[in-house]
């Protein structure tokens, strides 16, 4: 059984597993991927929104770099946390005007909302006409562990899946794909082992990380379209 987000609005959650989330800003080659990719969508002259920003990582480096960001997040201590950062913070993304946002990205956020159709929906009034959004979520239901239930993930997902809930609000695709294949394997491995307490292990993220994920990342171009820990969409309004 998926666990029960308290989640009741499409607005960026609450997140539950920050010590995991700051475990996670080790994984140097991982993090890197992410912002490559969430750069390729960005320019100077675009207003770009980090829903569900949690601790700033990827938000943070986009405002040193010059890029113009705000962040959505619900989230009370996370919220403080970025404003602490000094970057721009809203609550709710219903906050932000109609036809107003160039880029929208989010990562490893859309598993957490009961409704994740409403919350892609909201996103395309957001977003300007041609603007993007980029999601990445977890992949695969059969791969749900006591790592998702303790973070709030509701689901993972499926490539067809996730692309019919954004084609069904409006949405064009332009890019889909599964990412870290090698990934799937070591969730499987964690589900397989019964990690009760849903821990990242540092030393062993380490060592994927610098060792495993580069190498994933190679294959991903052949398997990209059947088989990842992940799932990447980017799509046009």
């Amino acid at each position: 059984m998926f666990f029960k987000s308290s989640v009741t609005t499409p607005d960026a959650p609450a997140y539950q597993g920050i010590d995991n989330l700051e475990v996670m800003q080790e994984a140097e080659n991982y993090n890197c991927f992410l912002m490559k990719t969430v750069l390729e969508y960005a320019s100077f002259e675009k207003s770009i929104v980090d829903f569900g920003a949690g601790i700033g990582t990827f938000a943070l480096q986009l405002k040193q770099l010059g890029y113009k960001i705000t962040c959505v997040e619900n989230d009370a201590s996370l919220k403080n946390h970025l404003r602490k950062l000094d970057l721009d913070c809203m609550d709710k993304l219903s906050d932000i005007e109609n036809n107003s946002i160039d880029y929208i990205y989010t990562l490893n956020v859309l598993e957490h909302i009961d409704e994740d159709f409403e919350t892609v929906a909201i996103f395309h009034k957001k977003i300007r006409p041609d603007g993007v959004l980029l999601v990445y979520v977890p992949a695969f239901n059969m791969l749900y562990s006591s790592m998702d239930r303790k973070v709030g993930h509701l689901r993972r997902y499926r490539l067809g899946g996730l692309r019919k809930i954004l084609e069904n609000a409006g949405f064009k695709i332009i890019r889909n794909e599964y990412v870290d294949f090698i990934g799937f394997f070591a969730a499987l491995g964690y589900l397989l082992t019964n990690h009760e307490k849903g821990n990242i292990n540092l030393k062993a993220l380490r060592f994927y990380d610098r060792f495993l994920f580069p190498a994933s990342h190679f294959i991903d171009r052949f398997t990209h379209l059947f088989m990842g820990k992940n799932l990447l969409i980017v799509a046009q309004k």
